[in-house]
């Protein structure tokens, strides 16, 4: 059991990754994005201390759940909580998807962070660019920000964007329909 910072919880999100997630919001950021959603979170002595086997505990509850999101705040500014939560979750057979204001590159620069990307099935990365939001983007605020497949980016050695399985159904569902 690891202390750290949190700022709250979603305890059944659909709109920090695919399916029913609890998501991890962590307390502080350092890169205070203009137009951030959660601009409560960039204080680093905010929110409340918590422990990762509370988060643990929350996501055993609920057997819906298919995965766990790590957002913020910024999470890898608390990179050893975090992997332990998403150790934990893989444990359980549950994916990891994180939410970053770092780019993929500036994290693998990072010793800290090397632990928890292993431990993550998809990061969403990149500052939020208020000049660049879209409402129309599944998963990320804006076009500069990255959906990436970890996995298959540790792989090939390049990165690679997650693809939604969903979306490749309806595309297949439209082709056979004739639309």
């Amino acid at each position: 059991m690891m202390k750290f910072r949190l700022a709250g919880t979603a305890q059944d999100s659909i709109v920090d990754g695919p399916g029913l997630r609890l998501t991890v919001f962590v307390q502080g950021c350092p890169h205070h994005c203009p137009g951030c959603h959660n601009p409560e979170t960039h204080d680093f002595a905010g929110g409340r201390e918590a422990d990762t086997q509370e988060m643990l505990d929350a996501l055993d509850k609920n057997p819906l759940l298919c995965g766990v999101t790590l957002s913020g705040g910024e999470p890898f500014c608390q990179c050893a909580a975090m992997a332990e939560i998403a150790s934990g979750a893989r444990a359980r057979g549950k994916n990891v998807w994180a939410y970053s204001g770092y780019t993929y590159e500036e994290l693998c620069e990072r010793e800290d962070a090397k632990a928890l990307l292993a431990l993550c099935d998809v990061l969403v990365d990149g500052r939020f660019e208020l000049e660049r939001r879209s409402l129309a983007l599944k998963f990320r605020g804006s076009t500069n920000q990255r959906v990436i497949d970890l996995k298959k980016t540790r792989a090939s050695g390049q990165v690679t964007l997650w693809q939604d399985p969903w979306e490749g159904l309806a595309q297949h569902e439209k082709r056979a329909h004739g639309e």
